[in-house]
């Protein structure tokens, strides 16, 4: 039977409820084991036929008068269709399509509210930052240093001043200056890329080394297990999109306190056992299923991420250089949509992971998680893996947020779309549920037109589904098709404008951080509240659900020492050469601490980049090699300039550092809508670093003792290490004989 010779099945699940209810109470129980999303009461009569029918949509609504709306009528557009864009955004949207002429669409109202979403397009980031009040002496010195490298990079030339240019200054600075000569530079924007050197068999080749962190908070906070699921899922299909294959992973989480009582859970809210224990199944199942080492998983608690749950996946992918093709795509040029189908889940995901959360967020977001399918995904990884095949891609997008609308709209300036091509999970979509689909494990590859039989023969081969959905054209203009009608037709140049153009202001406060003191008066009472914090107990537990060691390229284990409980700090493996051997190693570490962060977001960003780069140089890698990539992670800014400085000190934090040690950031990931209610996450910015390396060359904590055998990482490393192992255990000696003496002191004077 071919793959797309499907038989046809219905099946149900039986709930059998014994003991006296009432019809209230048996509600309660459907509510709790039915998700609308993906389940329904089934009819228990007897079946005349397994063929299930749909009432199909013959056409989408035009929205009539839209041209002619004044202010009030736009501002209640906005909150009757529950749009991410603001007022402004849709008047501009209002006024485009009074230009040419027509009202438009609900599916272009939705793929541009899509399309503009923070999650998409940054807007937050993007935001003009108009004016700058700055109390604190360190961040107002580290923004003079941002003017002044903003005047290296960019000359007279006027560019607005944003959260982005920011974030981004410091690798076009230490770029322009010649200390990044390693960046792969190009127009995709997959994932972050540096050029390296492997040995294979001892011969070197050029290969590509990618990168990259994502977040799933948002559907993760609402289903965890999927949430979790498709964050690993994403993060593996932005290096996979670069035509890498991608060997190993980093989980980093934040979450409020898990051992509250359930009974205690916020309204509107899931409790946070459920949030830690199912979410952590959730990635681990997807990652195990693929085969993706996870070489390290850590999670921090703080109360704030009570308002939104923090997911991020970072995971590295690599490839020889030669099996990358990048071509501008040209007219007639062919689109094929590799991997799965598409259904109604995901749909909104991107818009909703761009607005703040309210009580009900958790009975109406459900629509907006995707779901996750790991053996797609893996077949997609090993058709990747194929120099042939990837040498015929010459652009490539993922089929994240957005869906189609995104995934195939970013490829060319000029496209026609047929969404009657898109194969379907199930009859019964209409052409907006088709364009804004967020269902997961898909790919779209832009392909000369001779080369597409080679590449769908090849898909075939490992039973992926490949078909035809859309071609480059010349007009700059985005169209889609369905039913033989143009439901989507967009001017490339009105799409790119992001929307209205947004400013605002910027105040940060003083700030002083105070460190941290643990409760008790003897030496015992603190070392007890110091263990019993959870921020330093074992995550041994959490981490042996992940598969370390699938793919045999692990080279520290998330455990090592003497009986394999020391955590290692550092995430290391060796690149996938599919023939031969090789020493070349990837390095990833990571920094990140909410409770500094929420006392001073720059000293927290400063310190989060600090400690990542001194993680890989205590494993052996060469700092001057090494290249960072960050995680924001905010609360809803809206118009206080005092939320808006938080993110501005964190974003001059990370610059201070990058310039300090001559690291560029090259990517990053940013997630501004931390808010639940009145409730916000604490300022978050998680700083990943990542470095070539050699397996020969690399430390375990286990193993520093290799110093003092043969001197090659210098003895002033080992030496430095006892003395502060000395200076700790002469501490420790101290406080206890203070604590006995204080003892033998009470006991004299009874």
């Amino acid at each position: 039977m071919g793959q797309c010779a499907r038989p046809t099945v219905r099946s149900a699940r039986v709930y059998l409820l014994d003991g006296d209810f009432t019809a209230d109470e048996l509600a309660r129980v459907k509510k709790h084991v039915i998700n609308p999303v993906e389940a329904r009461e089934a009819d228990l009569s007897e079946k005349t036929t397994l063929q299930q029918q749909y009432d199909t949509p013959d056409h989408v609504e035009t929205l009539t008068g839209f041209t002619a709306m004044n202010a009030d009528e736009v501002d209640a557009f906005v909150k009757k269709y529950g749009l991410a864009m603001d007022d402004d955004d849709l008047a501009f949207c209002r006024d485009y399509f009074a230009s040419e002429h027509r009202d438009p669409t609900l599916t272009e109202i939705r793929m541009i509210d899509t399309y503009w979403s923070d999650h998409c397009r940054h807007t937050t980031f993007l935001t003009t930052l108009d004016a700058v009040d700055v109390r604190k002496a360190a961040v107002e010195k580290a923004f003079q240093r941002y003017l002044a490298a903003r005047k290296t990079v960019y000359g007279d030339r006027e560019r607005p001043m944003n959260l982005m240019d920011i974030a981004t200054i410091g690798g076009k600075y230490l770029k322009k200056i010649g200390q990044t000569p390693n960046i792969d530079v190009s127009e995709e924007i997959n994932a972050c890329s540096i050029k390296i050197d492997v040995d294979v068999d001892g011969v070197k080749e050029p290969w590509l080394l990618m990168f990259k962190n994502e977040t799933h908070n948002h559907p993760t906070e609402i289903e965890p297990f999927g949430g979790a699921a498709t964050c690993i899922g994403g993060a593996i299909r932005d290096p996979l999109s670069g035509r890498t294959y991608v060997y190993q992973a980093m989980r980093v989480t934040g979450a409020a306190d898990p051992l509250v009582p359930v009974s205690q859970t916020m309204p509107g809210k899931l409790p946070q056992r459920k949030l830690v224990t199912t979410a952590a199944a959730g990635y681990s199942s997807y990652g195990n299923q693929i085969g993706l080492a996870t070489g390290l998983v850590d999670e921090m608690y703080h109360p704030g991420y009570a308002a939104k749950r923090l997911e991020i996946g970072a995971v590295v992918g690599a490839a020889p250089e030669k099996n990358v093709r990048r071509e501008v795509p040209v007219p007639g040029d062919k689109i094929v949509l590799l991997g799965g189908r598409t259904g109604r889940d995901g749909c909104g995901g991107a818009t909703g992971s761009s607005k703040s959360h309210k009580l009900e967020s958790i009975e109406t977001c459900g629509a907006e998680v995707q779901k996750g399918n790991a053996p797609t995904e893996r077949k997609l990884q090993r058709l990747f893996r194929d120099g042939k095949v990837t040498r015929l891609i010459k652009r490539c997008n993922d089929f994240g947020a957005g869906g189609v609308s995104v995934a195939i709209g970013e490829l060319a300036d000029g496209l026609l779309i047929d969404l009657d091509k898109v194969p379907k999970k199930y009859d019964g979509l209409d052409g907006t549920e088709l364009a804004i689909s967020e269902s997961q494990e898909r790919m779209a590859v832009v392909l000369a037109p001779e080369d597409v039989d080679a590449f769908l023969a090849a898909a075939n081969r490992e039973n992926l589904e490949a078909t035809v959905v859309a071609q480059v054209t010349a007009a700059p203009r985005l169209r889609m098709t369905w039913k033989g009608v143009t439901i989507v037709d967009l001017s490339r140049e009105f799409l790119n404008s992001n929307g209205a153009e947004k400013h605002t202001t910027v105040s940060v406060p003083d700030d002083d951080v105070k460190p941290y003191e643990f409760a008790g008066d003897t030496v015992t009472e603190k070392l007890a509240d110091m263990l019993g914090n959870l921020n330093i107990c074992s995550k041994q537990g959490l981490s042996e659900r992940f598969d370390s060691t699938i793919g045999a390229a692990t080279v520290l284990m998330p455990f090592g020492g003497k009986y394999q409980l020391t955590p290692n700090q550092t995430m290391v493996a060796k690149l996938p050469v599919l023939h031969g051997t090789t020493d070349t190693v990837s390095g990833m570490a990571y920094g990140m601490h909410p409770e500094i962060l929420s006392q001073s977001p720059y000293e927290g960003s400063y310190l989060a980049v600090i400690e990542s780069v001194t993680k890989l140089v205590c494993a052996g890698f060469d700092y001057k090699q090494a290249y960072l990539t960050f995680q924001e992670y905010f609360e809803r800014m809206g118009t206080d300039p005092t939320r808006w400085g938080k993110p501005f000190a964190a974003l001059l934090g990370a610059l201070d550092a990058q310039l300090d040690l001559n690291i560029a950031a090259i990517g990053g990931k940013d997630s501004m809508s931390g808010t639940f209610e009145k409730m916000d996450v604490p300022p978050t910015l998680c700083s990943f670093a990542i470095a070539p390396g050699k397996a020969s060359e690399v430390w375990a904590l286990s193993a520093y003792h290799k110093a003092f055998i043969d001197g090659k990482y210098g003895y002033g490393a080992a030496i430095s290490l006892i003395l502060i192992l000395v200076v700790l255990v002469l501490m420790i000696a101290i406080s206890i004989v203070n604590a006995r003496m204080e003892r033998r002191n009470l006991d004299v004077q009874s």
